[in-house]
């Protein structure tokens, strides 16, 4: 119970996420559709609170110009490729990408709450589903 609830905490964590759940609880031996299942639950709950909180926050933690600078320049990539580019964003397992970091863009972006949750929802599927596949070729070798 303790190594599922670890995972559990692991897949909340910034910078570590799913990606870092999903190997450590595959190489402790849970079953693959559970720490799957887990890490994607626990990947997903801080960003329902960031979606929430953020818009009240944002402003007040990160400064206007910053904001404004970084909406400005990636505004039109963004629109260009839509729905696309939050969940490509989400869903390739690299630093700096992610669910928290996919929260913030929506957060940028003025991203409609459910709209973004149902968005990075799929990227963090796609990313579990990513991460699970490498992880377990790694430990067949």
């Amino acid at each position: 119970m303790i190594a599922y609830l670890k995972v559990f905490i692991f897949s909340m964590l910034p910078i570590f996420e799913l990606r870092g759940a999903i190997p450590y609880g595959l190489k402790i031996g849970l079953p693959f559709w559970q720490v799957l299942l887990i890490a994607v639950i626990g990947n997903l709950i801080p960003v329902i609170f960031i979606l929430l909180i953020g818009r009240f926050i944002g402003s007040h933690i990160f400064p206007k110009w910053l904001w404004q600078r970084t909406q400005n320049k990636h505004e039109n990539k963004f629109l260009k490729w839509g729905d696309f580019a939050l969940i490509s964003f989400v869903a390739i397992p690299l630093p700096f990408t992610g669910a928290w970091t996919g929260a913030l863009a929506a957060l940028i972006f003025r991203v409609k709450f459910w709209r973004a949750l149902g968005l990075i929802s799929i990227g963090v599927i796609i990313s579990g589903i990513i991460v699970s596949i490498i992880s377990l070729g790694i430990f067949s070798l």
